[in-house]
């Protein structure tokens, strides 16, 4: 991140602790306008001493419900509502003296907050996408398809999955698992060691979810429930 932030921001130095989340709380803006003025940063990979830039507060710019950005270069308002989880159309009503088709490197508009997800429904969990995530690999890892989880989200563009959004995954077998775990089906070179490193768990976390399953026999077809 560059040494100088724009005007209407802060420099702030990452500490230990710190997430996008709990920095927007503390300078009363939102995660999706610290992301918007830090466009290279990765939310889920904050490093101590890293210098980002803090949007400091501008009730009087942007209507409610709405955080100030800056064109960048390549922005549309297509882009922007992609990016930002919103509409062109809320776009425009949140800027209505702005021509979208003579946007200026520099310019600042208004950026409608998306709203927060609604909970998922009995027999899905959610699930925050992160940084090379699919919907076809999520479908693989959670054992389901690609239609079915569309079925369960379908306001969702699979093609501009974003870091941070929030999707329903279903679980294929609700009752096989307790809560807070899902089935997985052992495949040829699992180990409960390999699993607990790829979905960020622990092998004492998998044993306790499969008390009847001797870790030194797995079977490939087998189903096991993997702590989320």
């Amino acid at each position: 991140m560059s040494s100088n932030c724009p005007s209407g921001t802060i420099r702030y130095t990452i500490v230990a602790g710190d997430t996008l989340y709990n920095l927007a709380r503390k300078f009363n803006t939102t995660v999706q306008a610290i992301m918007a003025v830090n466009p290279n940063i990765n939310p889920n990979f904050l490093q101590i001493g890293q210098v980002i830039c803090i949007p400091t507060a501008q009730s009087e710019m942007c209507p409610p419900n709405t955080f100030p950005y800056t064109i960048q270069a390549g922005d549309t308002f297509l882009l922007l509502a992609r990016r930002f989880h919103t509409t062109v159309a809320a776009i425009q009503a949140a800027n209505p003296g702005v021509d979208p088709n003579r946007l200026q490197i520099g310019q600042k508009i208004c950026i409608p907050i998306a709203p927060a997800p609604a909970p998922c429904p009995q027999g899905s969990f959610a699930y925050t996408i992160k940084a090379g995530d699919t919907l076809y690999a999520l479908a693989n890892r959670y054992n389901t398809t690609v239609n079915a989880i569309l079925a369960l989200n379908p306001g969702i563009d699979p093609r501009y999955l974003r870091i941070g959004q929030v999707i329903c995954i279903p679980t294929t077998q609700p009752g096989m698992c307790p809560p807070n775990t899902f089935p997985y089906t052992i495949q040829t070179g699992d180990t409960f060691f390999l699993l607990a490193r790829r979905f960020h768990t622990t092998v004492a976390a998998i044993q306790a979810a499969n008390p009847g399953v001797d870790p030194n026999r797995l079977q490939i077809g087998q189903r096991i429930c993997i702590p989320r």
